[in-house]
C-alpha cells in the first residue's frame, strides 16, 4: 500500500487547517505568556519565607503536574455541571482548553522559574539594598533579567510542548488542526497522509516560534557579547560630555557637625551565638577608619548594619545626628532607605549586576532615585566617575570582560554614583589577585585626601597604617583597641591590648 501524495499536498490548501493553526497560535502563546507570568509570581511565593503563602502554592505545583493534561481538560470544560455560573465562559472549548493550559503549565512554569530565581547570587540583592533599591525595584531591575535569561531554554521547550499539548483539546470539540484531520480521514479514511500533513504543520508552527523565541534567547546571552575597549579618540569624546559635572566631596571640616556615625550598644547574634557584644563607636565626618582583626571576629557583620545588611538585635546606629537604624521593630522603613542613600558599600566580591555594562551598573542608582535628571546627566556624570577610577575606555564592556582590580574599581566608581557621605568597604582587596591589590587601594587612598568619610574592613595591615586616622581591633564581637596608627607604632608604654594588636598585624603581615 502506497501513499496518495497527490490527496497528501492537496491538504495543504485545505482552508480548515490554516484557521485551526491560528487557532493553535493563539492558544498556544496565550497560555504561555499567562502560564509564565502566573508561574513566576507562584515561585516568588514558593521562595517565600511565609508558610502561608509556600505551602499553598508548593501544593498548587504538586497537584497540577501529577495530574494529566487531559483528566484538568474534562474537568474544566464540565465544570458548569458543578456551577452553572462558570458555564459564561468555561462552557467554551477555546477558554475551557486555555484554563486547563493555564494551569497545568503554570505549575511546570513556576519550577522553571524557581530554578532562574535561585540561579541569581545573593550578593546581587545586596546590592540592590546598598544602592537602596526597593524589593520591586530590585527585582525588575535586577533579579527578574537575570533569571529570564537562566529560565529562557526551558521556557523555549516548554512553549513546543504547549503547542503539542494543544493537540488534546480536540477531545472537547476545538476545531484544532489534529480534530479537523480527525474529521477529514472520516470521510475518506486516508490516515496516513492526513496524519503526516498535520505533523508537517505542527512542525512548521515549532519551527518558526522556536527561530522567534532563539533570536530573544541569543539576544539575552550577554556572555556571548564581547565589545571592545574606546580608542584614545572615543575617551576624549566621553570626557567632553562628562566636563559639567562636579563631584565635590562633603566639607568634612565644618564646624559643628555632628559625628557621621554613632554605633551604640550594637549587639547581632545568630541563634545561640552571640557575634557583636554591645559596640560603641563613633566616626566623625571625613574620618577614615579601618577594621582589622581575626576571621570570626564580628568585622564584617559590623559593617554589614552600618546600612541594615544585617538586623541588629540592640542598640542604635545615629547618622549625622539623625535616627537611623533600630532593632526591627523600631525601625522606622523611610528613615532608613533615606539613610541608605548616604552611604555608599563595596563589597568583596564586587556584587556587579552581570547583565549591565560597566557604564549601566554606574548610572543605575542614579537614574532610579533621581527621576528629573535627564539620562543625559546621569550618563555624564557616570562617564565623569569612570574616568576618575581609571574605567573610561571600558564604559561600554560586561563586568566579566573585566579583571578582578577593574570590576572592584567600578564597584567603587558605582557606590560614588550615589554621591554618599560615607563609603563603607568590605574587605575591598581580599579576592583580588596580588598585582591588582594596587590598582583598588591607589582608589581608596584618593577619596581619603579628598576627606571622604570612609569605614574599612581590610587584611592590608600596612594600607590600613598609612591611610586611615584611626584603626580599630575587632577580637570575639568586642572592639580590643581603638586607636591611631601613632598611637600602635610608637607609644613604647603598650598594654595587653596593644601588645596583641602589634602582634596581630606582625602576623598578617
Amino acid at each position: 500500500m502506497s501513499l496518495d501524495w497527490q490527496y497528501f499536498f492537496s491538504l495543504f490548501t485545505v482552508y480548515d487547517f490554516y484557521e485551526a493553526c491560528v487557532v493553535v497560535v493563539i492558544l498556544s502563546v496565550l497560555a504561555w505568556v499567562i502560564g509564565a507570568v502566573l508561574g513566576f509570581i507562584i515561585a516568588c511565593c514558593k521562595l517565600s519565607e511565609k508558610k502561608w503563602l509556600s505551602i499553598p502554592t508548593s501544593v498548587f505545583v504538586w497537584f497540577f503536574r501529577s495530574v494529566p493534561l487531559l483528566v484538568v481538560l474534562v474537568f474544566v470544560y464540565n465544570m458548569p455541571q458543578l456551577f452553572p455560573s462558570t458555564g459564561t465562559y468555561l462552557g467554551i472549548p477555546f477558554f475551557a482548553g486555555l484554563v486547563s493550559l493555564v494551569v497545568t503549565e503554570a505549575a511546570y512554569m513556576a519550577e522553571i522559574h524557581r530554578s532562574g530565581l535561585l540561579s541569581v547570587a545573593k550578593g546581587q540583592k545586596e546590592a540592590g539594598h546598598a544602592l537602596s533599591i526597593g524589593f520591586f525595584g530590585v527585582q525588575r531591575i535586577i533579579i527578574i533579567p537575570q533569571a529570564i535569561r537562566v529560565s529562557m531554554p526551558a521556557m523555549i521547550n516548554e512553549f513546543v510542548t504547549i503547542i503539542k499539548l494543544s493537540s488534546l483539546v480536540s477531545a472537547i470539540s476545538l476545531s484544532e488542526i489534529l480534530q479537523v484531520g480527525q474529521r477529514l480521514y472520516s470521510q475518506n479514511f486516508l490516515v496516513l497522509e492526513t496524519l503526516l500533513a498535520v505533523a508537517v504543520y505542527y512542525v512548521a508552527i515549532v519551527t518558526i516560534f522556536s527561530s522567534i523565541l532563539h533570536w530573544a534567547e541569543k539576544k539575552m546571552d550577554i556572555p556571548s557579547r564581547s565589545p571592545e575597549a574606546l580608542s584614545d579618540e572615543q575617551c576624549e569624546i566621553l570626557r567632553q560630555q562628562a566636563k559639567a559635572v562636579n563631584n565635590t566631596p562633603i566639607d568634612a571640616t565644618e564646624k559643628g557637625m555632628p559625628n557621621a556615625l554613632s554605633l551604640r550598644q550594637i549587639k547581632k547574634s545568630y541563634g545561640q551565638h552571640q557575634v557583636l557584644k554591645g559596640i560603641d563607636l563613633n566616626v566623625k565626618p571625613g574620618e577614615v577608619l579601618s577594621i582589622i582583626g581575626p576571621s570570626g571576629s564580628g568585622k564584617t557583620t559590623l559593617i554589614r548594619t552600618i546600612n541594615d545588611l544585617e538586623k541588629i538585635d540592640n542598640g542604635e546606629i545615629v547618622l549625622f545626628g539623625e535616627n537611623f537604624i533600630k532593632p526591627k521593630q523600631e525601625s522606622v522603613k523611610r528613615d532608613v532607605y533615606q539613610g541608605i542613600k548616604r552611604i555608599g558599600m563595596v563589597f568583596q566580591s564586587f556584587n556587579l549586576f552581570p547583565h549591565k555594562t560597566v557604564l549601566q551598573n554606574v548610572m543605575i542608582a542614579p537614574h532610579y532615585h533621581d527621576k528629573n535628571s535627564s539620562v543625559e546627566e546621569t550618563k555624564a556624570q557616570a562617564l565623569f566617575l569612570l574616568d576618575r577610577v581609571g574605567l573610561l575606555a571600558h564604559a561600554y564592556k560586561y563586568p566579566h570582560q573585566l579583571s578582578g582590580g577593574q570590576q572592584q574599581r567600578v564597584a567603587i566608581a558605582r557606590a560614588l554614583a550615589m554621591s554618599p557621605d560615607i563609603m563603607l568597604f568590605d574587605e575591598p582587596t581580599s579576592a583580588l589577585d596580588p598585582e591588582m591589590v594596587g590598582e583598588v587601594l591607589k582608589v581608596i587612598q584618593d577619596l581619603a585626601k579628598e576627606g571622604m568619610t570612609m569605614i574599612i574592613v581590610t587584611h592590608e595591615m600596612e594600607f590600613s597604617l598609612s591611610v586611615s586616622d584611626r584603626v580599630i581591633m575587632m577580637e570575639e564581637g568586642i572592639v580590643q583597641v581603638d586607636a591611631s596608627p601613632n598611637e600602635i607604632i610608637n607609644n613604647p608604654n603598650q598594654s595587653a591590648e596593644f601588645e596583641r594588636i602589634k602582634e596581630f598585624m606582625g602576623k598578617v603581615a
